[in-house]
């Protein structure tokens, strides 16, 4: 499948950002659709318009509209971590269930190949371990982390019923826990702080006792199962993570070691609805994409402290960063 012009929604975000850079060095033109709500420009400074990047301010709840061809669109518009999220729940439904209408529309008209970033949450806390995908979840519907949990199993169903009614080509991915560089210290996400802590000196937080369990892909990984999902003719849903699990008190110890870092480890309360077990069974991503993670934790983990351990001006600040044009 030759990529030549993509549309990716949270493009600026974290994930969104990678998937960027990764379509611009295959030469792809790229037209990054985002709010800026929890994404930022500064995430793809290295790149100008020069080398096919269009960056777009849009809120893709309130409509999409894209002029010229487009081969594929990537739906990655939310805000992805708890604090995100739960600060923002009106913003995260409409994103999940408008904005994927509209990004749904967007593929339809332009006969795109669509992908669906959907995620772990969609099994809530599971009664069945591993997670494949014939699983349907145990989610509450009506607690505080359900405006990101429904938002991404209604976004789903839509896609389906897109795929069944109208026949566009769509394709679901289920992502599980992802950290790399670029991720917020302060976004509320372990990985991100237990290493910002930990550079600090500062005590690292760990919920509850820390023996609840999570799957952590370093993202070079993820993007590649994402883009391999794309090039696919798969439906979907497909889990992308690492099936190497892990306690949260562990991840803590882990990150605190590799930083050289003497900060004490202390624990607090454990959010509402909070998942105790997280683990991706990945056998069709394995299968039917050939794909699996091949960064080990332990590197993909130094990887992130190194960037964190830069000075914030050369992570979040650059010449030539190229300026977001207003929607139309």
């Amino acid at each position: 499948m030759k990529i030549k012009r993509v549309i990716i929604t949270g493009g600026a975000g974290f994930l969104g950002s990678h998937l960027c850079d990764h379509f611009l060095r295959a030469g792809a033109e790229v037209v990054c659709l985002d709010d800026f709500s929890t994404g930022s420009p500064h995430n793809l400074e290295r790149w100008s318009p020069q080398d096919g990047l269009t960056i777009v301010r849009a809120d893709v709840s309130e409509g999409i509209d894209v002029g010229g061809d487009v081969d594929a669109v990537l739906h990655f518009a939310s805000a992805a971590s708890p604090p995100a999220y739960l600060s923002r729940p009106l913003e995260t439904m409409r994103a999940g269930s408008l904005g994927t209408f509209h990004a749904l529309d967007l593929a339809r008209d332009k006969g795109a190949r669509f992908v669906l970033a959907s995620t772990s949450e969609t099994y809530g806390d599971p009664s069945v371990h591993p997670q494949s995908e014939s699983y349907w979840g145990n989610v509450n519907p009506i607690g505080p982390r359900s405006v990101y949990d429904e938002a991404k199993r209604f976004a789903e169903a839509l896609t389906m019923a897109y795929r069944r009614t109208h026949g566009v080509n769509t394709s679901i991915v289920r992502i599980f826990n992802t950290f790399g560089p670029r991720m917020s210290g302060d976004d509320g996400r372990a990985i991100p702080a237990f290493i910002t802590q930990a550079l600090a000196g500062k005590p690292l937080t760990v919920a509850g006792d820390g023996m609840q369990t999570r799957s952590f892909c370093y993202v070079d990984d993820l993007v590649t199962g994402i883009v391999g999902m794309l090039r696919s003719d798969l439906a979907g849903p497909v889990n992308l993570g690492n099936p190497q699990e892990t306690t949260i008190l562990a991840m803590a110890q882990t990150i605190r070691d590799l930083a050289g870092s003497a900060s004490r480890i202390v624990f607090v309360d454990r959010p509402v609805d909070d998942p105790e077990l997280r683990c991706p069974d990945i056998t069709a991503a394995r299968t039917q994409l050939g794909w699996a993670p091949r960064t080990p934790v332990e590197e993909g983990l130094m990887h992130t402290l190194d960037w964190f351990r830069a000075p914030a001006a050369s992570r979040s600040r650059g010449q030539g960063m190229p300026a977001a044009v207003p929607f139309n």
